[in-house]
């Protein structure tokens, strides 16, 4: 008789405190999951992007309805800023936030602050990944 295995889904209480604490503070989620060395190189690599982008003088998306390419981009936009979790929001309540302007430094630093939201989101996949057993 052939053996099938049960796979069991993991339960939110196994990965969510580590998944939420991944997007909040960039690297805490490997931290808390004792991975200090991934967390050391996620954390730096997502602020120093995120600084990086302000730097320049990016602006942070804000979410715009029209059609819907215009829609698509500032919702998605908004969704990568918002991913820097605690970066995000002290920019935004400390005032660092620009005006969007001309300019190609501008435009870069735009697009630096959204990368570095994605970034995290590969980390917090990660986080997800190691406190589910997929990966060590």
């Amino acid at each position: 008789m052939a053996e099938t295995l049960k796979l069991q889904a993991p339960s939110a209480a196994q990965w969510a405190p580590a998944v939420v604490l991944a997007w909040l503070v960039p690297g805490g989620g490997h931290f808390l999951l004792k991975r200090p060395g991934r967390g050391a190189v996620v954390g730096i690599s997502v602020a120093l992007v995120f600084l990086l982008g302000l730097m320049m003088r990016g602006a942070l998306f804000q979410p715009q309805t029209g059609d819907l390419l215009t829609m698509v981009i500032y919702y998605g936009g908004f969704i990568g800023d918002l991913l820097g979790g605690v970066l995000y929001f002290l920019t935004v309540w400390l005032g660092y936030s620009q005006p969007d302007m001309a300019g190609h430094v501008h435009d870069y630093g735009t697009k630096f602050l959204v990368a570095a939201g994605l970034l995290n989101l590969l980390a917090i996949v990660d986080v997800w990944e190691i406190a589910t057993g997929r990966k060590d």
